[in-house]
């Protein structure tokens, strides 16, 4: 059994304080005619991934959780009888499954199997819509992607990730060196061979803890729809305007407003989670073709930050963190805590989860969905997934933050068809 490496035991410890299982959400042309045995089918592709055969033991409160095996079981697959639901009651059960977080203790992801779903998008006639939740121990975005992916017919593996052994008398080194790195960094910022550290942001109304109703919406486009220079900035330049103009209507001055994003780490793989969130502008006062120029440059600018040795040896001392001062740090969280600043005033989470070439009883998919959890500083998030030519925007929102969800969704669609 190996142990968790310290970033993916801090997504465990930190689950009992801030929900944070993934919803990965897939929609497939056409409905099995024998449900059981097109379940039975992905059961058993997951029974040959060791990756998918883990739950969490965690039993010394002087030691790292360790993976431990479990048989994938019956437990781990739930079939949804709505009637013929449509696409969107599907999305209003997939917000209620939130508040059933996953006991990593017991198992780490769950099926959820929703037969003869109508409006698909891009479906005609009857679909299926099947929603992989995750616990985020168990993976990041990318990686959560590949272990679906393997499930659902696309050939290969999913590695294992190979954790360093943990030796926490190297600690006081790697903290010596990532100290010594960092006067490295300082100095490098001022001569300008690094950019700095991005600028913390107001909180605005999106900010606000979720309460109120939740919802979740998804937008369907064909990628060459989008324009930008990729797909991310092209959704980053939309979510500029559409959530400036509704912060505007709310009250809220959005002319410094900014987006963190999810950027994974350059290297091998050593967590199950390998990526760090970065702060960006988003420049709604600007026109789109300038806004989205000053987009790119920031978005490069975190790259070169983040590959700057000094990065590496702070990411290496954390890794030698001993388990019990990462518990305590873990216990002195405080959710009820709010901050005049953050990040960013919303999260958009963008992943690529390869072609097009997934199947459930033979029926192809033909879109996939994500949608990034909430958080006390966080009540607006956007997930952008794509899978072939066709990206999801998808909007999870609190009432507190946005009010009228709808009217913000009417506002992203407009934005994401404006060029």
């Amino acid at each position: 059994m190996r142990r968790l490496a310290a970033i993916d035991a801090q997504n465990y410890w930190m689950s009992a304080a801030i929900p944070n299982n993934q919803f990965l959400l897939y929609g497939f042309a056409g409905a099995p005619t024998d449900l059981d045995a097109a379940v039975r089918d992905v059961r058993q592709r997951a029974q040959c991934c060791p990756e998918l055969g883990l739950r969490i033991r965690d039993d010394h409160r002087l030691r790292y959780p360790v993976w431990e095996p479990r048989h994938v079981g019956d437990d781990q697959f739930v079939v949804h009888d709505l009637g013929e639901p449509g696409f969107d009651d599907c999305l209003s059960a997939l917000t209620a499954l939130a508040g059933d977080q996953l006991d990593a203790a017991r198992a780490t992801w769950r099926v959820h199997v929703f037969p003869r779903v109508r409006d698909i998008p891009a479906v005609t006639g009857v679909g299926t819509v099947i929603v992989m939740q995750t616990a985020h121990a168990l993976a990041d975005g990318g990686r959560s992607a590949d272990l679906a992916g393997l499930m659902f017919g696309r050939p290969g593996g999913v590695r294992a990730v190979e954790v360093p052994r943990l030796v926490t008398a190297r600690l006081p080194w790697r903290a010596a060196q990532a100290a010594r790195w960092h006067r490295v960094l300082v100095r490098d910022e001022e001569d300008g061979r690094v950019p700095r550290q991005a600028d913390s942001r107001a909180a605005l109304r999106s900010n606000a803890a979720p309460a109120g109703a939740i919802s979740v919406r998804t937008i369907v486009r064909n990628r060459d729809e989008l324009g930008g220079p990729t797909v991310t900035v092209a959704v980053l330049a939309a979510v500029s305007a559409a959530l400036a103009e509704h912060l505007r209507e709310l009250g809220d001055d959005p002319a410094d407003l900014g987006a963190e994003v999810p950027m994974a780490k350059a290297g091998p793989r050593t967590a199950n989670n390998q990526f760090g969130n970065v702060g960006i502008g988003l420049y709604p006062t600007l026109d789109r073709d300038a806004r989205i120029g000053r987009i790119v440059e920031d978005l490069a600018q975190r790259r070169r930050r983040a590959q700057h040795p000094a990065m590496l040896a702070a990411s290496r001392a954390y890794a030698a963190t001993p388990a019990p001062l990462l518990r305590w740090g873990v216990r002195q969280f405080d959710a009820s805590l709010r901050s005049p600043t953050v990040t960013g005033n919303t999260v958009v989470s963008s992943v690529n989860r390869g072609a097009a070439d997934l199947r459930f009883a033979g029926t192809p998919v033909v879109m996939t969905a994500g949608y990034p959890a909430l958080s006390p500083m966080m009540g607006l998030t956007h997930g952008v997934h794509g899978i072939g030519a066709t990206v999801a925007v998808s909007v999870h929102a609190a009432e507190s933050a946005v009010g009228d969800v709808d009217a913000y969704v009417a506002r992203l669609e407009r934005a994401l068809t404006s060029r």
